[in-house]
């Protein structure tokens, strides 16, 4: 069966309203985030951590092995959700190959599966100097879910002051 040109013209319109439709309702979506892209930190905490544990840094193999469970690059889709929420969060010193971790949990407060979850923690020697960032991320947080994270920062528990974290997720 033929169509009359203006017919076919008429159909491509309501593709295009659909496409259209669907782009808009997907950056709806994107803008439940609370961010513009810059990522916001919460308030610096400090620590006091134990110097005379066995760390990362004295062994060469427990080094190599943080250093591979270790992430330090996050995904560029993942922004600020207000259906993510820092529940609890501390550091502390393993005497395993992670040596100093910060750890915490999150909860998934909206109505929808959250695909990316990222947390990320940036730490400072006693003159307020970054000395690095490290994150832990999981995929598929349920609404209603909690995950508890566990980000492993490859500074030597003496050389840190404090730290600061930040959530960050991505819908789809």
């Amino acid at each position: 069966m033929t169509h009359p040109p203006e017919s076919g013209s008429r159909r491509f319109s309501r593709r295009r309203v659909l496409a259209l439709l669907g782009a808009g309702g997907s950056v709806g979506l994107a803008g439940c985030g609370t961010g513009s892209g810059d990522v916001r930190y919460g308030d610096e905490r400090s620590v006091d951590l134990p110097t005379t544990v066995d760390t990362n840094a004295s062994n060469a193999s427990a080094a190599s092995a943080a250093a591979a469970s270790a992430q330090l690059e996050g995904d560029a889709y993942a922004v600020q959700l207000d259906a993510l929420a820092l529940r609890d969060h501390g550091m502390v010193v393993r005497d395993d190959y992670r040596g100093a971790v910060v750890q915490g949990s999150i909860e998934n407060t909206g109505h929808q599966r959250i695909e990316l979850v990222e947390v990320r923690a940036r730490v400072y020697n006693s003159d307020g100097e970054q000395l690095g960032r490290y994150l832990d991320s999981t995929d598929d947080l349920a609404a209603g879910s909690t995950w508890s994270f566990e980000i492993v920062v490859l500074e030597d528990p003496a050389d840190i002051a404090s730290y600061d974290v930040a959530v960050l997720g991505s819908l789809a």
